[in-house]
C-alpha cells in the first residue's frame, strides 16, 4: 500500500466523493458486525505484480561499506521539535554466536556535519551509541549481537528548507557520503506536500518497485505502518521458517533471524537517507526473545519522538499544520493503560488553529471485510474509537491486512 498525497486538501476531496459513491452504491454503510463480505474489486492482474518472494539477500547481499565503520543504514526521523531531526546509522557488522567479543560503541564517535544546502557542513552535532542483542534459549548457536547503533538529534534547524549532512567518525575518517532532507514547513498553513505511506514492506522483489517507486517520487514525510523487516519470518540459520516446526523446543518463543534486519536497513537507505521517515509497530516487530523481551530490535534502530508518551511502542509529532498520533496495537490500550491515559492528554492538547489536521495511525486496521485477520483488533476499537470521534480526527492508516 503506498499513498502519495501532492496535497492533504486534495485527499480530503477524494475521500469525500468516495463516501458519497459508497451511499449511491450501497444506500448506507455496512458494518464489520454484518461481514466478512466478499470483497467487491478489480481482478488482480498478476502479469503487473511481479515476483513476492524474498530478495536473496544471504547470496547476493546489499553492499556493504567499503571503510570499516563507515556508515550505514542511515535513517532520518522527526523529533517533538519541528526544529530538530534525527540521524541514526551503524557502523561495523553484526556478529552472531555465543563466544564473540561486541563491538564497543565507545571506540567509533557519533558525529553529524550539516548545514544550509550549498552553504556548507559547518556546523556540528554529536550523539550517542550503543548495540543490542538477540538472545535465545536452548543455548542456541545463532544468537546475535548488532553493530553499533549511533543517534544524533541535529537541532537548530529552520522551516521548509533543504540541509546537507554527513554522518560518522570525522576522526577515523570514516564518513557517510553526503546526503540531504528538507525540513518540515511551519504551521498551521503548510503542509507536507507530499506524504508516503506504506505497510508490510519486508524485503521482496515488490518492496524494491515499492521503495523506487516512492524515492523517484520525492516524499517530505513517509510513514510505515508497521510490519518491516519481517525478520521473524526467519529461522536463526536465515532459512525461510516452516511456522510450525521452526518454534524452539519446550518454549513459546519463536525464531528470528536479526541480520535480515541489516539487510532491510541497507536496502532501505535510498529512502531513509534523505526523507524523514516514522515507523509504528506491527505483529512483526513483537520478536519475542529470552527473558520475555520483546520489540528490541524495533526500540533500538530507530528513533523516536516519545518523550511525552514515554513509550516507543505509541507517540505523536507534527509535521507543518497536520498532528500524527501514532498508537500501539501490540500493547495495553484499555481505557486504564499508559497509552490510553496519554492519548486523552494528547488529543486534549491539539491545538486545531495550530494544526488543523489531526491523522491517526497504527497497524491493525479496525474495519477490514477482508477475511484474513477480520475483526483482529474490535478489542481495540472498543477501547478506542469513541476518543478517536469526539476528537474528530480526520484520516487513519492502517496496514496488516495484504488483501490481494
Amino acid at each position: 500500500m503506498v499513498l502519495a498525497m501532492e496535497s492533504l486538501n486534495r485527499l480530503l476531496h477524494c475521500w469525500i466523493l468516495l463516501i458519497s459513491l459508497l451511499f449511491v452504491v450501497n444506500g448506507q454503510f455496512p458494518t464489520t458486525l454484518e461481514g466478512p463480505f466478499k470483497p467487491v474489486t478489480v481482478p488482480v492482474n498478476y502479469s503487473i505484480i511481479g515476483q513476492v518472494t524474498s530478495l536473496p539477500v544471504n547470496d547476493n547481499p546489499p553492499l556493504s561499506p567499503e571503510i570499516e565503520f563507515q556508515p550505514q543504514q542511515i535513517f532520518l526521523s522527526l523529533s517533538s521539535d519541528l526544529s530538530s531531526v534525527w540521524v541514526s546509522w551503524i557502523t561495523g557488522e553484526y556478529q552472531i554466536g555465543d563466544d564473540i567479543e561486541p563491538l564497543d560503541p565507545q571506540s567509533v564517535a557519533s558525529v553529524v556535519q550539516y548545514g544550509v544546502y550549498k552553504s556548507g557542513r559547518n556546523n556540528l552535532a554529536a550523539g550517542s551509541s550503543f548495540i543490542y542483542s538477540q538472545q535465545y534459549p536452548n543455548e542456541d548457536p545463532n544468537n546475535y549481537t548488532s553493530g553499533i547503533i549511533h543517534r544524533v538529534l541535529v537541532t537548530g534547524l529552520d522551516p521548509d528548507t533543504m540541509y546537507e549532512y554527513q554522518c560518522g567518525d570525522p576522526s577515523i575518517p570514516a564518513m557517510s557520503d553526503v546526503h540531504y532532507f528538507r525540513t518540515m514547513p511551519s504551521p498551521p498553513k503548510d503542509y507536507p506536500s507530499r506524504v508516503a505511506v506504506v505497510g508490510g514492506l519486508s524485503l521482496t522483489y515488490n518492496s524494491s518497485t515499492t521503495i523506487s517507486h516512492m524515492a523517484a517520487n520525492h516524499p517530505d514525510l513517509a510513514l510505515l505502518v508497521g510490519d518491516l523487516s519481517f525478520a521473524d519470518l526467519y529461522c536463526t540459520n536465515g532459512t525461510l521458517c516452516d511456522f510450525q516446526n521452526c518454534s524452539f523446543p519446550q518454549s513459546p518463543l519463536q525464531e528470528t533471524y536479526q541480520p535480515r534486519w541489516d539487510h532491510w536497513g541497507r536496502f532501505m537507505q535510498i529512502l531513509t537517507a534523505t526523507v524523514p521517515t516514522m515507523v509504528i509497530e506491527g505483529d512483526h516487530e513483537i520478536e519475542k526473545q529470552a527473558d520475555d523481551l520483546t520489540f528490541t530490535a524495533y526500540n533500538y534502530r530507530f528513533a523516536f519522538p516519545s518523550d511525552e508518551s514515554g513509550s516507543t511502542l505509541y507517540y505523536s509529532f507534527n509535521a507543518g499544520g497536520i498532528h500524527f498520533v501514532m498508537l500501539g496495537a501490540y500493547v495495553p490500550y484499555d481505557k486504564s493503560s499508559d497509552q490510553y491515559k496519554w492519548l486523552e492528554r494528547d488529543l486534549f492538547n491539539v491545538n486545531r488553529s495550530v494544526t488543523p489536521w489531526l491523522v491517526a495511525a497504527w497497524h491493525p486496521p479496525w474495519y477490514s471485510t477482508y477475511k484474513d485477520h477480520y475483526r483482529e483488533a474490535e478489542c481495540m476499537r472498543v477501547e478506542m474509537e469513541e476518543l478517536l470521534y469526539k476528537h474528530g480526527v480526520d484520516i487513519v492508516f492502517n496496514g496488516h491486512v495484504r488483501a490481494v
